[in-house]
């Protein structure tokens, strides 16, 4: 038995679950994420506590001095207590709300007086949303003083910290992300090519040789059947055809308007002979003559591909039903449809994978190639329109004009 070089074990599969992966390492981000705003708050209400309470502090220092008789610490509360806060931005008021003085604002010099009292009402504003103010009692005048305060601006950047860096490291992520998915893409091109011209070179010699066969066979009277002779030409063109579809990958093939019912329908033609006579095709189109741009080999490819696992599928007895008509966009649309045994849901967006079989002896490319063929090389689109559990599945390729 032959193994597949492309099956690994379902665990370290990273390729097949990558979905599922994805969606763990998005989890775990989250969970960092989230942890790192919940600590950082919690960091952030501890220095807002300690910012309350110096303010605190520094209004009971100003009640003390106005209401102190003896100024012998007075000095000391000064250098101690109040010239110390240079981060907290304050504002202390009269009784009826009117700026007396004020800390850490960072008022222009140039500012009039009148101009200086206006923008210190607008910052007021701004105070009494974020705090309540703190109240200064005047023990011999019998008035009151209030202290506004808002949060520094070492606070204000720790609060918005972990956004900025949950930003910084997701664009990271996003900008690796997308660099890794491109050099995996041009690897895989890289392979794609490098088998494909391989292959076309191993099979040139063996072509080679039949082609001088079959002009010997030409020759010999025992051996001299027309029929037989028209089929094997028929297999050599197709070897040749098979050797031109391996040329044509990697490089940019030559797209011309074509009847894609009369393609399809040739390959019906060719297949017909050469699979189980218990499978029926059914080839509609409407209107008939339908053109769209296509390399000829290469859509053929397609076409047999999609035909073979068809077959497959059904185990060699069903029908295969072909329509081809146009969108009401103008582009053509081919359904293939089968009686086979159909794809589970888990298994829908699998198939195009490289490696994704269904046999024992299987290899996986099939379909992985014939969406490269129609995506990249023709710049349409294939996808499974429907599948039911043995009742058959339905491929829709869309050809743009």
């Amino acid at each position: 038995m032959i193994n597949n070089p492309f099956t690994y074990p379902r665990a370290f599969d990273l390729y097949r679950n990558k979905s599922k992966y994805k969606w763990i390492i998005l989890f775990v981000a989250l969970i960092i994420g989230l942890a790192s705003i919940f600590y950082t708050n919690r960091l952030v209400s501890q220095l807002k506590e300690r910012e309350k309470r110096l303010i605190e502090l520094y209004a009971k220092t100003l009640e003390y001095n106005a209401n102190q008789k003896d100024n012998q610490n007075l000095g000391f509360i000064f250098q101690e207590i109040i010239v110390p806060n240079n981060s907290i931005p304050v504002i202390l008021t009269d009784g009826g709300g009117n700026p007396l003085d004020h800390r850490n604002l960072n008022l222009k010099a140039s500012l009039t007086e009148i101009e200086k009292q206006e923008l210190l009402r607008e910052k007021l504003e701004i105070m009494k949303e974020e705090h309540e103010p703190i109240l200064i009692r005047f023990e011999d005048e019998g008035s009151n003083n209030y202290v506004y305060y808002k949060n520094s601006r070492l606070l204000d950047q720790l609060r918005y910290y972990p956004y900025v860096q949950l930003s910084i490291i997701s664009i990271f992520g996003l900008l690796a992300y997308l660099a890794f998915n491109y050099s995996k893409t041009a690897e895989q091109n890289r392979i794609w090519v490098g088998l494909a011209k391989e292959t076309a070179h191993q099979l040139g010699t063996p072509i080679s040789s039949l082609m001088a066969w079959l002009e010997y066979f030409k020759t010999v009277e025992r051996v001299k059947d027309p029929e037989l002779i028209q089929e094997l030409e028929k297999d050599v063109a197709r070897l040749e055809m098979i050797t031109s579809r391996f040329s044509n990958i990697g490089s940019t093939p030559l797209l011309n308007y074509e009847d894609i019912h009369q393609a399809v329908k040739n390959t019906v033609s060719y297949l017909q002979k050469r699979i189980s006579s218990k499978v029926v095709f059914k080839v509609h189109a409407l209107p008939v003559d339908i053109r769209a741009k296509i390399n000829k080999p290469l859509f053929d490819w397609v076409i047999e591909n999609l035909c073979k696992n068809a077959v497959d599928a059904m185990a060699g007895e069903g029908v295969i039903g072909i329509d081809i008509r146009k969108a009401p966009d103008g582009n053509v649309m081919i359904d293939l449809s089968d009686t086979g045994k159909g794809i589970p849901k888990s298994k829908l967006r699998d198939v195009f994978l490289p490696g994704y079989t269904t046999k024992s002896r299987g290899w996986g490319l099939g379909l992985t190639l014939v969406k490269r063929i129609i995506e990249n090389y023709h710049q349409g689109k294939i996808y499974i329109k429907s599948s039911e559990p043995d009742a058959g599945t339905t491929f829709r390729i869309i050809l743009k004009v």
